[in-house]
């Protein structure tokens, strides 16, 4: 992997892993860390969201929403596939943690917030809960995938994947309050010591927040608040 102009690792430009639309969260294009802190290889990391057509992250709402968890499988995210985001090697794969209940409710995320601590102090798998990395087969970075849904997985370490092959589907798992994945690039395949990269992706479409109209992005960081939808391959081949 080369060096910027400044002597800062050079952007790694990848395929949105997914199909359809999704919301950008905790982007790098608004701020750097994008999470607010560097641990895990945080820094240039980003959330994608689903959501449907009208940008709403589930389709019911109830008094659960207001005041208690509710069941991950009412989110558009949850058991969408997640694809590889380039070509490359799988050198992690990791299963078997919960998916937790979703938590809307600002009542619900006080006990979950004081458990921060504690889920760090559990360990990698505590915060990305089920997860894959990719070591990337241009450039010598790694892309992580995170908080994949329990039994999902359909890599295992050692396997060659392609852009756009299913590795699992998007889940609650980890660190997680709503079912999303959680995508960044790293110097290193461990998280406890990786470095966050800097990453764009290729051949979307982006709605700006507060926007009503969907614009062409040929490379570029997601901002804020954004829905992004891959463009399907006849319009990236125009």
């Amino acid at each position: 992997m080369g060096q910027g102009s400044q002597g800062s690792p050079r952007e790694v430009v990848l395929a949105l892993p997914f199909t359809g639309w999704w919301l950008a969260r905790n982007s790098p294009a608004r701020r750097v860390p994008s999470h607010g802190t560097d641990l895990m290889g945080e820094r240039y990391a980003i959330d994608f969201v689903g959501v449907d057509e009208q940008g709403r992250t589930a389709g019911h709402r109830d008094w659960r929403t207001l005041l208690a968890s509710e069941p991950p499988d009412r989110f558009f995210s949850f058991g969408r596939p997640i694809l590889s985001p380039a070509d490359g090697v799988v050198v992690a794969a990791h299963d078997g943690e919960p998916d937790h209940a979703a938590r809307r409710s600002q009542l619900a995320l006080v006990p979950y917030m004081l458990g921060q601590a504690g889920r760090l102090r559990q360990g990698v798998a505590a915060i990305a809960g089920n997860h894959v990395i990719v070591e990337l087969a241009r450039g010598g970075a790694f892309v992580a995938l995170v908080h994949l849904r329990a039994g999902s997985l359909r890599v295992a370490a050692g396997d060659r994947v392609t852009t756009g092959q299913q590795l699992a589907t998007c889940g609650n798992s980890g660190n997680s309050t709503q079912p999303h994945v959680h995508m960044q690039v790293m110097d290193s395949a461990e998280l406890s010591v990786a470095r966050g990269v800097p990453m764009a992706f290729r051949h979307f479409r982006e709605r700006p927040a507060g926007s009503a109209q969907f614009l062409i992005r040929q490379t570029a960081v997601p901002g804020e608040n954004a829905v992004v939808e891959p463009l399907p391959a006849a319009e990236v081949n125009r």
